[in-house]
């Protein structure tokens, strides 16, 4: 990349270093681009590495990528766009391959890959590395950045976006104030949705990462990109509610793939526990709306999570960090139910974006939250880090071509 006083010049200009903009990043560079990926806070801070559940991807017997796409698809209440979900799942099982050859080791038992069904879903495909999945992809795709020849632009907040005869300027805003402009051939915007902020207006909990704020969807969006589902934003049907230092802490659904049930004040099971998102989250507020919650010792609302119900063996090797965290705070889930309550979560949302990433503007492209239509208005669990390695790979690929 080349650096003259303040202004760089690259092929491909990534905006946010989460697993969709590293896989983008990754599959630049071994595209043969010249890559720069700039990110308003370190490389390390994004909302991927928090994901805890897993990665949906067809390797079950009784399972396959059309019967994948069947289950996206009516958990999207038919809103998603076909065309992606159909790369998204088809993709699927390449991008686990994928991952595992950049050094992520999924939870493997029986000579195969570990298995769960996660809400929504039909059948078992949820690839796990214990309960902190998100990590562990986020450190692979970092390190093979890091590896690679990269530019790396932590604190540096995009702020504008100007389309040239031949690519894009972008002005970037280093923490200590000094701007810094670069002229890129093509961009990809990878930088995540707005539920930190949008939590923050309402006065409401999240799970997400302060810089889960928003602001590049509107910068392309003023570059003339379209977006579609913006409202669409999802509510975690199991943020933790007590102990304090756990509210808004997002209980690993896996915890009702291995069988945690919801129950409400009289102990009774009142929802679907495996039912999508958007119909469990709504289930739990209506309970407790109803008079049949129960309240947290600081007054907030609440219902149960009964995960006495977890055996053991598999809360060991599948939920270690969300039992070390409780236990810490003086509760063990395994001897009594939690208490937890929906908490905002992740943008349904965003840029309209083609099968190949690239936006409705030629040459600006986005993978992950900040992209739209491959969830409709409703996501399931466990395909937010796939559609940022299957996206981001795309949008990578296609933006060094054109780039080049």
């Amino acid at each position: 990349m080349r650096c003259v006083a303040g202004e760089l010049q690259t092929d491909v200009l990534v905006i946010g270093s989460g697993a969709s903009g590293l896989a983008a990043a990754v599959s630049a560079e071994r595209a043969g681009a010249r890559v720069a990926l700039a990110t308003k806070g370190s490389l390390q801070s994004c909302n991927s590495a928090k994901a805890q559940g897993g990665i949906q991807a067809a390797f079950g017997e009784d399972d396959s990528p059309e019967q994948h796409a069947e289950d996206v698809w009516r958990s999207s209440h038919e809103t998603a766009d076909r065309a992606l979900v159909e790369v998204l799942t088809s993709e699927a099982p390449g991008a686990i391959a994928w991952l595992e050859e950049l050094g992520v080791e999924f939870t493997r038992e029986n000579g195969g890959y570990r298995l769960a069904r996660c809400g929504g879903a039909t059948r078992k495909r949820l690839l796990q590395v214990g309960d902190r999945t998100g990590l562990a992809i986020t450190t692979a795709l970092r390190d093979a950045f890091d590896a690679g020849t990269g530019t790396g632009l932590p604190n540096h907040a995009l702020e504008t976006l100007e389309e040239l005869p031949a690519g894009w300027r972008a002005t970037l805003r280093r923490k200590d104030g000094v701007e810094v402009t670069v002229e890129a051939g093509a961009v990809v915007l990878a930088a995540g949705g707005r539920c930190y902020r949008e939590a923050k207006e309402r006065g409401e909990l999240s799970t997400n990462h302060p810089g889960a704020t928003g602001e590049v969807t509107e910068i392309a969006r003023a570059a003339g990109a379209e977006a579609r589902d913006l409202d669409a934003l999802q509510y975690h049907p199991n943020g933790g509610a007590w102990p304090a230092n756990l509210q808004g802490y997002s209980i690993p659904e896996t915890t009702r793939a291995y069988g945690a049930v919801l129950l409400n004040a009289e102990r009774e099971e009142f929802t679907d526990s495996l039912g999508p998102r958007d119909e469990v989250a709504q289930a739990i507020v209506d309970e407790v709306a109803a008079g049949r919650g129960v309240g947290t010792p600081d007054g907030r609302p609440a219902v149960y999570l009964d995960t006495t119900r977890i055996p053991e063996a598999d809360a060991l090797v599948s939920l270690p960090y969300m039992l070390r965290r409780y236990r810490a705070g003086g509760i063990d889930p395994l001897k009594e139910p939690i208490l937890t309550y929906p908490v905002l979560h992740y943008q349904n949302g965003g840029l309209v974006i083609s099968e190949r990433g690239e936006t409705t503007v030629p040459g600006l492209y986005a993978a992950g939250e900040i992209a739209g239509g491959t969830h409709g208005r409703n996501r399931m669990m466990g395909n937010s880090l796939l559609e940022c390695c299957v996206f981001g790979r795309r949008a990578g690929r296609a933006a060094a071509e054109v780039a080049a």
